[in-house]
């Protein structure tokens, strides 16, 4: 089920056709779908209903405050990177009772910001973050909660980039480490053992290593309970893979019954950190033709969306559907490389794909954009952000204007 479909030959999110917006918006722009970002979010919470567990959305995924604000409404928690996503957070109404911070480097200001709010807990990666931890914590008069890291030693079998449960990670601490630690922590006055962390990548469309690492996890948190360690929670990550070409990721129920098998003697109240699976797919990526080019070698297509604005293709060379927003009829599928104007020979949104030439001011769509689109987004080549907006039926509406070119030089001094 999508909420991106063609009617009558133009794609609609949900009840609104996706010219409308781009010619009353510009391009690019993203648009995501309420619908979609609440059925993703639901599907999730019922799989996992006897569980009952804490759901985290990972910011990082997409910060927009309209859509930490829906997630917090339907009951969500948040997994958050760095300081400013839990301003994000509180700004949008999240509850940092139920918000995880996670990342391999904290500074001493960004602790302090969160034990201050109230975070759930701190995911701690290295020896030396547990004691700046404590440091914080006492100067403060509190005791931080925490969860260690720890590396499983699994592969994800996902792109080498979004893999983070391997030794060679900078991510986690061995399980050998994190017993010691924990260990440790008992003569800290700054901390309190309060769980355990394990995360190993993104993009996860095979269920067998994900139930690997999870059982070796399980199997630690029951020892740490053995040696009286108070902890109550289980952070097992996220990373559940979409559908972008021809995926077939665990579904939502899949994934609950492997992670409830594995995890089910320990007691331990689930964290889930979902972050791609709830809006990748609920999101495109509105974008218009702006040139056709030939050389000897190639055709290409030049649109008005660059790497700047998605830059996943050039980071991971990753995939995604590029459509047009209005059907043509007829018309002979060519071989056409999709490019953006970033004066960068990596800025190729869409290579070789089958296609009926593009036409000079045409509409297209690049697909399952919900996702590491816009948060990755930046102003390279002087180029400002593009607009975001939101559909709920048939109505939309603009969740983030887009930058103006005196909002590039913003805080500047010449």
């Amino acid at each position: 089920m999508s909420s991106f479909v063609f009617r009558k030959g133009v794609l609609h999110a949900e009840k609104v056709p996706l010219p409308a917006i781009a010619d009353a918006v510009g391009t690019p722009t993203y648009v995501y779908s309420t619908e979609a970002l609440t059925r993703h979010f639901l599907a999730v919470s019922e799989a996992f209903a006897e569980a009952r567990p804490l759901l985290c959305y990972s910011v990082k995924a997409n910060s927009n405050l309209a859509i930490l604000k829906l997630f917090a409404g339907l009951g969500g928690g948040f997994d958050i990177v760095s300081g400013g996503e839990l301003a994000r957070v509180k700004h949008a109404g999240g509850d940092p009772a139920k918000t995880v911070f996670a990342g391999v480097g904290k500074t001493a200001e960004e602790m302090e910001a969160a034990l201050a709010a109230g975070i759930l807990l701190f995911n701690v990666e290295s020896a030396e973050e547990l004691e700046a931890l404590d440091a914080v914590g006492r100067r403060m008069g509190r005791r931080a909660p925490f969860a260690l890291r720890v590396n499983p030693e699994v592969d994800a079998r996902t792109h080498r980039y979004i893999a983070t449960g391997l030794k060679t990670s900078k991510f986690g601490v061995p399980f050998e480490e994190a017993v010691e630690l924990y260990a440790r922590s008992r003569k800290m006055k700054g901390v309190r053992a309060a769980g355990l962390d394990c995360h190993i990548g993104s993009q996860l469309t095979q269920s067998a290593p994900l139930r690997a690492a999870l059982t070796k996890v399980a199997g630690l948190y029951l020892a740490l309970k053995a040696q009286k360690h108070a902890l109550e929670y289980l952070d097992v990550g996220g990373g559940l893979g979409i559908t972008y070409v021809d995926e077939t990721p665990p579904s939502a129920a899949e994934y609950a019954r492997v992670v409830c098998a594995a995890t089910k003697d320990t007691g331990a109240r689930l964290v889930l950190e979902p972050g791609r699976s709830l809006v990748g797919n609920a999101g495109v990526l509105l974008t218009r033709v702006l040139y056709r080019k030939q050389t000897p070698a190639r055709r290409f297509a030049v649109v008005d969306a660059g790497m700047n604005d998605l830059l996943r293709p050039a980071l991971y060379e990753a995939h995604h559907g590029f459509v047009p927003l209005v059907k043509r009829r007829g018309g002979k599928a060519v071989e056409v490389d999709v490019v953006g104007p970033v004066c960068e020979s990596t800025d190729v949104l869409a290579k070789a794909r089958s296609l009926v030439l593009p036409q000079a001011g045409e509409l297209y769509a690049f697909l399952s954009a919900g996702a590491y689109g816009m948060s990755m987004a930046s102003n390279y080549n002087s180029r400002p952000r593009p607009a975001e907006v939101l559909v709920d039926g048939e109505a939309w509406r603009v969740v983030r204007e887009r930058e103006r070119t005196e909002d590039l030089w913003r805080g500047e001094r010449a």
